[in-house]
């Protein structure tokens, strides 16, 4: 079938909307209309290196059209959101750990399904696609079953696709691995959609203290708005001195969404004794490095993907902190058409929306 693609003919090129072929799903594939799309920073970042031509995007939401002879998941007809896709035969997905699956690159960030195939393609050659499990940045794409999650039909979808990465994220970076109790500490490093979601999080499971970290004033006023007790930007003297002022003996908890390695070592250093830090951003930095005193007080540094998160549980749980008033994130987020794409990555990289969603 034809549908149409944002595609990026060449590493670091501004996406071009194009008329691709489709094919049909596969046995365990579904086809989804895609009704919209967030842009995320790891779009971005893979923007500049993915091998080209490709689609990206894995913030998709949207309706299934057909399902592969072996899929009972879901059926046409069926909202979705789409997430990335994972084995489910190794150790870690039988495990509930899908998001570190043996096989979660070469599923999810080589453009092709596990045969070298892809179901894209334009003018009869392949593109690279199935973009941690989706390639979403399209009216319409094929996924693995294991990587769309059936939603209530009365869920606005032009509001879901970020539920499927940036805001689980954040959310489940809190929710699944830190786990804070209430009274608790917590300082976000970067204050964007991701670390945004995490202060929310942080707010609901009753953190006192949630400090937000960002150079960017706008993002800042934002944080305070998701809840965020104490904020600390480029106008308030040395973050470290910033965040000792906060919390004299160190912060229970933090986490780093920017991926440099200069602010994780700050996040580090802020902790107490025995604090713990949720790596969750990916971004320039290829190397971290630390004290050996600031490890061996007991703090312990955590990578996370995808907010440790089942997501066929864990969406549904955030759509219904949504629904309840409790995790508004559609307050940051600013809506383009599909068409405007490239005006909307300008955006996401100036720094002046919160969360740009794709409505097609």
């Amino acid at each position: 079938m034809r549908a149409t693609a944002a595609v990026l003919e060449s590493a670091g090129a501004q996406f071009a909307l194009r008329d691709v072929e489709l094919e049909e799903p596969r046995p365990d594939e579904v086809l989804v209309r895609v009704s919209s799309a967030g842009i995320c920073g790891t779009d971005l970042e893979f923007a500049t290196f993915f091998p080209t031509p490709a689609v990206l995007g894995h913030e998709g939401a949207g309706v299934v059209e057909r399902v592969g002879a072996r899929v009972t998941s879901v059926a046409p007809g069926d909202h979705v959101a789409m997430s990335f896709t994972s084995c489910g035969d190794c150790p870690l997905c039988l495990t509930g750990a899908p998001a570190y699956c043996h096989g979660f690159d070469a599923l999810n960030f080589t453009g092709r399904r596990p045969d070298g195939s892809s179901a894209l393609s334009l003018d009869g050659d392949p593109v690279n696609a199935h973009f941690l499990g989706q390639s979403s940045f399209a009216t319409h794409a094929v996924a693995p079953a294991r990587a769309v999650v059936p939603i209530g039909k009365d869920i606005d979808l032009d509001l879901v696709g970020p539920f499927g990465c940036g805001f689980q994220t954040g959310a489940g970076a809190v929710f699944n691995v830190l786990r804070p109790q209430p009274g608790t500490s917590l300082a976000v490093f970067g204050a964007g959609a991701v670390g945004a979601a995490a202060i929310l999080a942080a707010q609901v499971a009753g953190c006192a203290v949630i400090a937000a970290v960002d150079v960017n004033a706008g993002k800042l006023d934002a944080a305070r708005s998701f809840g965020a007790t104490h904020t600390v930007g480029p106008d308030g003297g040395g973050t470290a001195e910033a965040l000792r002022d906060i919390a004299p003996h160190g912060f229970d908890f933090a986490i780093d969404t920017t991926g440099r390695a200069d602010v994780l070592r700050t996040a580090v250093e802020a902790l107490g004794p025995l604090g713990r830090c949720g790596v969750i951003g990916v971004g320039p930095s290829t190397d971290m490095s630390f004290d050996w005193r600031s490890i061996l007080n007991g703090r312990t540094v955590t990578g996370i993907i995808a907010g440790s998160s089942l997501p066929r549980l864990f969406l549904p749980k955030l759509l219904e902190l949504h629904a309840a008033g409790r995790f508004p994130v559609e307050r940051m987020m600013t809506r383009f058409p599909f068409d405007r794409i490239n005006e909307a990555v300008a955006a996401v990289r100036a720094g002046t929306v919160g969360k740009a969603v794709l409505t097609m």
